[in-house]
């Protein structure tokens, strides 16, 4: 599988790419002509060194006593020449040369104008009709060492100037991706549930219809929840009333036959009324965790909460039963009272439903908003653990319940950006189950701020 490239590396490597052979090509150009240049100057050194010299050559030579003599120039002080030059007649016997000139290197003499050899640049000039005639060279190997220097000259700022342009390159580059990072930061931190529109007014144009395809997405996939949601919520809540008549005509059925199959009859029709009941008020439940607003702008005490839930099911035929551990201070937190109770009065009756007849059930909720619901009972194997949460989900075929307590715990659980442990055998002993979901509390509070930031 490929991997998914980089586009700030794509970006660097292109500019970074086209800037170097730009200034290499720029580089190779300027050589190229400044390399022209120069040869038209040392040219014209060479020429004006040998109209210069000649003139001054002819008076000396024609004034001399003796004629045909060879003299070599001595020079003031030591240094390189870099010019060298000869006099020859016109019989070609050298009548003058400067004092490094090398005889071997000057050929014959073939006219006026410019000559090369395979090491020098040479130009000669004559006068007294021809008879006194000049050779003045210079080697191409100074040519050349002054062109690398003019080239180096050029070569080395790339060294030195292309990496701080490369960088300043990658600081432009991830300065302008900053909204993109900025906009995929948005995206991570949001829950699994969000899809509201994301904003991205700071996002480039070129960027722009994808954001607005996205949140078109997002819209859309919205809606349908919501009507998901809804449907379920509006369905469970419409048959409440028709559940509740047929439940009070199997009643009145039992209550006025005299027939014991009948009666029978009319009792498994109310313990089936009764269980859809039930499950149409788990689907209300399950609608409110999995759409409604979970956290408010205002905090309450979850121990009243708690109190409450304890109550309504010491009523409801389960006196005695659940031993509630409080602290003393109060559980600040800005999660809905009715958010918390649904959670609360799930995981108790979860544990009253599968746990132990005869052990009591303990619910602590801690000062830092750590809620524990355990129970006696079989220990759960492990697989079975990890498909409690899941909707119609039951510990074991023949158990009562609809299979959505835990699932609707959980929903709730990840909507406050919190964890559902499920734990068998409880901590500390070798039977039980054990359910721990953390709270958000005032406390907390700061903290999470400071790393959501």
């Amino acid at each position: 599988m490929r991997r998914p490239y980089s586009l700030q590396a794509r970006l660097v490597l292109s500019a970074g790419l086209v800037l170097t052979v730009l200034w290499l090509l720029t580089a190779t150009v300027t050589s190229v002509i400044i390399r022209a240049d120069m040869n038209e100057v040392f040219d014209s050194a060479l020429r004006e060194t040998a109209e210069r010299i000649l003139p001054v050559a002819v008076t000396e030579i024609v004034g001399r006593e003796q004629s045909g003599t060879t003299q070599r120039l001595a020079p003031i002080r030591a240094h390189d020449e870099l010019l060298t030059y000869i006099v020859r007649d016109a019989e070609g016997r050298i009548l003058q040369q400067s004092h490094s000139a090398d005889p071997a290197i000057f050929p014959p003499y073939e006219g006026p104008g410019f000559s090369q050899t395979a090491t020098h640049r040479l130009y000669s000039d004559a006068a007294l009709q021809g008879t006194i005639r000049i050779t003045v060279a210079e080697a191409l190997a100074h040519r050349m060492a002054v062109a690398r220097e003019i080239q180096l000259g050029l070569g080395l700022p790339l060294l030195i100037l292309l990496p701080v342009a490369l960088a300043a390159i990658i600081l432009a580059i991830r300065f302008s991706l900053d909204p993109l990072r900025r906009f995929r930061a948005r995206l991570e931190s949001r829950g699994t549930h969000d899809l509201s529109e994301i904003p991205a007014d700071d996002l480039p144009a070129e960027i722009g219809p994808l954001t607005a395809t996205l949140n078109s997405l997002l819209t859309r996939l919205r809606e349908a929840f919501e009507a998901e949601r809804s449907f379920a919520a509006n369905a469970a809540h419409e048959l409440r009333t028709p559940l509740a008549g047929a439940i009070a005509q199997a009643q009145r059925l039992r209550a006025e036959t005299r027939d014991s199959g009948v009666e029978s009859q009319a009792l498994e029709i109310e313990v089936t009324l009764k269980r859809l009941t039930q499950l149409s008020e788990r689907l209300i439940q399950l609608a409110r965790a999995e759409g409604g607003r979970l956290r408010l702008d205002r905090s309450a005490d979850l121990r009243d909460v708690a109190r409450v839930m304890v109550k309504d099911l010491d009523r409801a035929g389960t006196p005695g039963r659940i031993a509630l551990t409080l602290p003393e201070a109060p559980v600040m937190s800005d999660l809905d009272p009715d958010a918390f109770g649904i959670l609360c009065r799930n995981l108790m009756e979860n544990a009253l439903r599968h746990g132990a007849e005869n052990a009591p059930v303990d619910v602590t909720l801690t000062s830092d908003g750590q809620l524990i619901v355990a129970n006696d009972g079989p220990v759960l194997p492990r697989d079975t653990l990890e498909r409690l949460t899941a909707r119609f989900e039951r510990a074991g075929a023949s158990a009562d319940g609809s299979g959505l307590g835990l699932a609707i715990v959980a929903a709730i659980a990840d909507r406050i950006g919190s964890a559902l442990v499920l734990e068998s055998p409880r901590p500390g002993a070798s039977s039980g189950f054990q359910a721990t979901i953390r709270l958000p509390t005032d406390a907390s509070r700061p903290e999470e701020t400071k790393m959501i930031e």
